[in-house]
C-alpha cells in the first residue's frame, strides 16, 4: 500500500516551475501597475473631511431623510425598473438571433455586444434629451441590453432539444412548441436574469444623477460640494437601506425561482 502510494506520488508531474513563473508574472504585473499610481499623500484637511463625512452618516438630517430622500429613492427605483424592463424586452429578440443552436453562425455574430460604462451613455443621452429621469431610463436600458442578452443566449443554448423533438413528433404546431417546450425551460432563467440586472441597475441609477440623469446622485453631489454633511449622511443612509432591501428581496426571489 505504501509502495503504491509512493510510486503514485513520484509519477505526479512536477509543477513548481510553472507555479514559480506564475508568481513571478503576477509580481511583475503588480509592479508595473503600481508605477501608474502617484500617491502624493493625504490632504491637510483630508482627515477633517473624513471625520465630517462619518459624523454626517452617524447624525443625518432626519427631516430630509423622512421627506426628500424617499421621493428621490422612488425616482431611482423607477428609473432602474423601467430601464431594466425596456432592456429585457429588447434583449429577447437579440438573444434568439444570436443563439448558435437556433440561427446560423453568420447570423449569430450579432451577439457580439459592446457595453460602455453607464457614465458614457448618460452623458450622450443628456445631450439628446436634456437632464432628467428620462435620460437615466434610456441609459439604464442601453447598458442592460448587452448583459441580459448574453445571459439569455446561454439559457437558450442550454435548451433540451429532445422535448422539442417529442412535441414535433406529437404533431404540435410551432406556437404549441414555443408554449409548452421553450417557454417553460426559459421562463425561470429569464426572470432570474432580469431581477439580477435590476439589482445592478439600482446602483447604476443611483450614480447617474452625478451627470444629471435623474435619481438620487445629483442631490448627493450637491450636498457634498456644499459641505452639508448631515444631508450627505441622510442620502447615504437611504441608499444603504435601499441597496440592502433590494439585494435581500432579489436574492430570495431568485433562490425561490431556482429551487422551484
Amino acid at each position: 500500500m505504501e509502495l503504491s502510494l509512493k510510486k503514485q506520488l513520484e509519477k505526479q508531474p512536477n509543477t513548481w516551475i510553472s507555479k514559480a513563473l506564475t508568481v513571478l508574472f503576477i509580481v511583475i504585473v503588480i509592479v508595473w501597475a503600481s508605477k501608474g499610481i502617484n500617491f502624493s499623500g493625504i490632504k491637510s484637511n483630508g482627515v477633517d473631511i473624513a471625520k465630517n463625512v462619518l459624523s454626517g452618516i452617524l447624525h443625518p438630517d432626519l427631516e430630509m431623510l423622512l421627506t426628500e430622500v424617499p421621493a428621490l429613492l422612488l425616482e431611482t427605483i423607477c428609473i432602474a425598473l423601467i430601464g431594466t424592463l425596456i432592456g429585457a424586452v429588447l434583449a429577447v429578440p437579440l438573444a434568439f438571433l444570436s443563439s448558435t443552436n437556433i440561427m446560423p453562425k453568420w447570423i449569430s455574430v450579432i451577439g457580439l455586444f459592446i457595453t460602455f460604462p453607464a457614465f458614457v451613455y448618460g452623458l450622450m443621452f443628456i445631450r439628446v434629451t436634456g437632464p432628467g429621469a428620462f435620460a437615466g431610463v434610456l441609459t439604464v436600458s442601453v447598458i442592460s441590453i448587452g448583459m441580459i442578452a448574453k445571459l439569455f443566449i446561454e439559457s437558450i443554448e442550454d435548451l433540451d432539444t429532445k422535448i422539442l423533438e417529442s412535441l414535433d413528433a406529437a404533431g404540435c404546431s410551432t406556437f404549441e412548441k414555443i408554449r409548452y417546450g421553450i417557454l417553460p425551460q426559459l421562463f425561470t432563467n429569464f426572470v432570474s436574469t432580469v431581477i439580477y440586472r435590476f439589482e445592478i441597475n439600482i446602483k447604476d441609477a443611483s450614480i447617474l444623477g452625478l451627470v444629471g440623469a435623474g435619481g438620487i446622485g445629483a442631490p448627493l453631489i450637491f450636498a457634498m460640494n456644499a459641505f452639508n454633511w448631515d444631508e450627505v449622511g441622510a442620502i447615504l443612509c437611504g441608499l444603504i437601506v435601499l441597496v440592502l432591501v433590494v439585494e435581500i428581496v432579489s436574492t430570495k426571489i431568485r433562490t425561490k425561482l431556482t429551487r422551484g
